[in-house]
């Protein structure tokens, strides 16, 4: 299923609901951009894109490092046009899962609310594994995504604000349908659980930004 399809959204709709589905989620991407423009000092990087979307945050880190070149790689071939498209002749799409594809040597990875469509820590640390590998010494992986707090009341603390926040948008009853239905294929891992298992894979592991539930995670390869 495509993100579109698993949001209940038109493809043409996307980038537009995105923000009303996500809190932060313009102040996330450009933190993202952020830490990629200070990481990355090589010219010309090599970036790779998981689950790039119609290219939101590739977008931004062209714009903050215009001599990169991007690799995006989606199982949503519409989603890939659109990125084509915005981003033009430094972008390559890649047409398939980022569990199954190869990943190609890089100076930074990217993922925008794409791991958690990882259903489990094996599969999820697996990938992880893969992006170590992939990444040239000094690179960066970036990971823009719903990571759950520990505890139990910041939880529902967390989930209280995020439904306020669709309310902005939506009535109530739409608010929580939206939450009961990406839950059936989401995966939302504890930001405590997801920094160890970043460890697990080698990297050194910082937190950029969080907003409820909503974080920039960064993982550096010595």
């Amino acid at each position: 299923m495509g993100a579109a399809a698993h949001l209940g959204i038109d493809l043409r709709e996307y980038d537009a609901r995105i923000r009303t589905f996500i809190p932060g989620y313009e102040e996330m991407l450009d933190v993202a951009a952020g830490v990629l423009a200070a990481s990355v000092r090589r010219r010309g990087p090599r970036i790779l894109d998981l689950g790039t979307g119609t290219g939101a945050l590739a977008s931004r880190c062209l714009a903050v490092k215009a001599s990169a070149r991007i690799t995006g790689v989606d199982e949503d071939e519409g989603m890939l046009a659109v990125a084509r498209s915005r981003i033009g002749q430094r972008f390559t799409g890649i047409h398939g899962s980022f569990e199954r594809v190869d990943l190609p040597a890089c100076d930074a990875v990217t993922a925008s609310l794409a791991l958690h469509h990882l259903p489990t820590p094996a599969r999820r640390v697996r990938l992880l594994r893969r992006i170590h590998e992939a990444l040239r010494p000094g690179g960066v992986f970036i990971s823009v995504d719903c990571y759950l707090a520990s505890n139990a009341a910041l939880r529902t603390a967390e989930r209280r604000d995020w439904l306020a926040h669709l309310e902005r948008h939506y009535t109530p009853r739409q608010a929580a349908g939206y939450l009961r239905a990406w839950a059936k294929e989401d995966h939302y891992a504890r930001l405590a659980d997801e920094a160890r298992l970043m460890e697990r894979a080698g990297f050194t592991v910082d937190l950029a930004w969080r907003r409820g539930s909503f974080a920039v995670v960064v993982g550096l390869k010595e």
